[in-house]
């Protein structure tokens, strides 16, 4: 019996339209199989960039049904969901750019050199991509981490066909951004099935246990996470799982910081944990914030500026209750205290607020633990610390994150103090540190690193910038071949004209 998929409001917890049903194992198992089939199609380069370019143009097209769809049904409002097109379109061209330049291909040649102890053979060496890629779309983000978003478009750059398993909370957005990618392959001159879309719980499980699924990209929370990477590293032939897990993203803010700029970071803060209802994957969930006077004009400032936040609706009501009951255990422990209450904020909202607790209760197992867990909305943590010897303890507590943030003085920016000493020890956890900054807004950039130790990914790679093509690629090797057998990327004449290293020389 076909399952339904429902597009739901949550605003008022009403079905919209029924959009698709759950996909079978046989429909998975052809969708995948037509994907295979589809990907002698992608080898091409020319006309992968050409794929990418017009995917972003069609989507610019559907603008306007695709925003009104992803408001409906995320309630992120139409200013986010048009700065996340924009992102999405961007990402797509920022692609199609290092698909022509081609340096993501590594090409490095040693010629045979006999005078070496020991010979050498003659060896060439780029990559190629691994095959189907199986992408798991983000709830909190429709377009840039799901059907469009950058999953997708490093794998497609990279030759990949993509089969997204859209998320089930904006199902209606997930169908019209991927018939915008189908009817650009279509247009270029590739089969549709380059990109498939699926729906499902059983269909995502599925998906990553199919043989002729490569490699897999995941966006959402640690218990789905684990279980699909634990299935994928179970197959007959396990397959890399790139997964974003969770992030709770500190921040150690020092005592000259506060002293000198007390208000405007906790202005900062409120702002940075109240972004898009708390819904982002870096906002700032534990704050080591100084005792004292100025530690207390720190969370004054704080507490003013996250009282004026509004109300806001979560993606959906699982994540409500979700929400309400976690600030709910942290906030009945004994010495906690919440300044803002966060909770309930009526019928399908929640209430942004933040909880305070001396950092000591923080640097021991037991039963304050959970405040040092992930709690997806807006709401976070802040730890007033007496002595760095606190602070040190509870970082030690850790895992592995996205992002941590310092907050430092002038004179610790320009080496007086333990400024240096504060990144050093934050570096270990996170793939990205700030300074003098918020962790929320990931920049779409070559030097971007969206990642870090587990759980915050499974893998050291990077979903966001241009290094997120090699997570689809592997690199394969060619000793001795005759040239008239060389693929045109390895010839000696580079009649392609790849930048490349040739005996220890880089080419341009």
């Amino acid at each position: 019996m076909a399952v339904p998929v429902w597009s739901v409001d949550p605003r008022t917890g009403k079905q919209r339209e029924q959009v698709a049903v759950e996909a079978t194992a046989e429909e998975i198992d052809a969708v995948v199989r037509a994907a295979a089939a589809a990907a002698p199609a992608l080898a091409d380069r020319t006309v992968r960039a050409r794929l990418l370019r017009t995917a972003a143009e069609f989507l610019e097209e559907a603008g306007p049904r695709i925003l009104e769809a992803a408001d409906a049904e995320t309630a992120l409002g139409p200013g986010r969901l048009t700065g996340e097109l924009g992102r999405t379109t961007y990402q797509l061209r920022a692609f199609a750019d290092i698909v022509d330049e081609g340096a993501f291909l590594d090409v490095i040649i040693d010629h045979a050199d006999a005078s070496l102890a020991p010979p050498r053979p003659d060896l060439r060496r780029y990559k190629i991509p691994l095959g189907v890629v199986a992408v798991y779309s983000a709830s909190n983000f429709p377009l840039a981490f799901s059907v469009p978003g950058g999953d997708t478009a490093s794998a497609l750059a990279a030759g990949c066909p993509v089969v997204v398993k859209a998320h089930p909370d904006h199902p209606a957005t997930s169908e019209l951004c991927a018939d915008a990618l189908r009817r650009a392959a279509v247009a270029v001159g590739l089969p549709a099935d380059v990109v498939a879309v699926v729906h499902g719980f059983e269909a995502g499980v599925e998906l990553v246990k199919h043989p002729l699924v490569s490699a897999a990209g995941f966006t959402g929370s640690v218990r789905g996470g684990r279980a699909l990477f634990d299935a994928a590293a179970a197959r007959p032939v396990p397959i890399p799982f790139h997964g974003e897990l969770g992030s709770l993203n500190p921040v150690v803010i020092t005592e000259a910081a506060a002293e000198e700029r007390a208000e405007q970071i906790g202005a900062g803060l409120a702002g940075s944990l109240t972004l898009g209802v708390g819904q982002f994957c870096v906002k700032p969930g534990l704050v080591l914030a100084p005792e004292g006077e100025a530690g207390d004009r720190l969370l004054k400032s704080l507490t003013g500026a996250v009282s004026d936040a509004p109300a806001g609706t979560l993606l959906d009501a699982r994540m409500r209750d979700n929400f309400i009951a976690g600030v709910r255990e942290r906030a009945e422990l004994p010495g906690v205290q919440a300044p803002v209450e966060p909770g309930d904020g009526g019928e399908h909202l929640v209430r942004p607020g933040f909880v305070s607790v001396p950092a000591a209760r923080l640097t021991e197992p037991g039963d304050y633990d959970a405040l040092l867990e992930e709690c997806f909305g807006p709401v976070t943590v802040v730890a007033r610390y007496a002595t760095p010897g606190e602070v040190e303890a509870v970082l030690g507590r850790l895992p592995g994150n996205l992002t941590a943030t310092a907050h430092i003085s002038e004179a610790e920016a320009a080496g007086d103090g333990p400024g240096a000493d504060l990144l050093a020890r934050l570096t270990p956890l996170a793939g990205r540190v700030v300074v003098n900054g918020w962790p929320t807004g990931v920049a779409v950039a070559p030097a971007m690193h969206h990642g870090g130790p587990y759980p915050a990914t499974t893998s050291t790679s990077t979903s966001v910038g241009g290094t997120a093509i090699e997570r689809w690629l592997r690199p394969v090797v060619y000793q001795d071949a005759p040239a008239a057998l060389l693929p045109a990327e390895l010839r000696d004449d580079n009649p392609l004209g790849l930048p490349r290293r040739v005996d220890g020389h880089r080419e341009a």
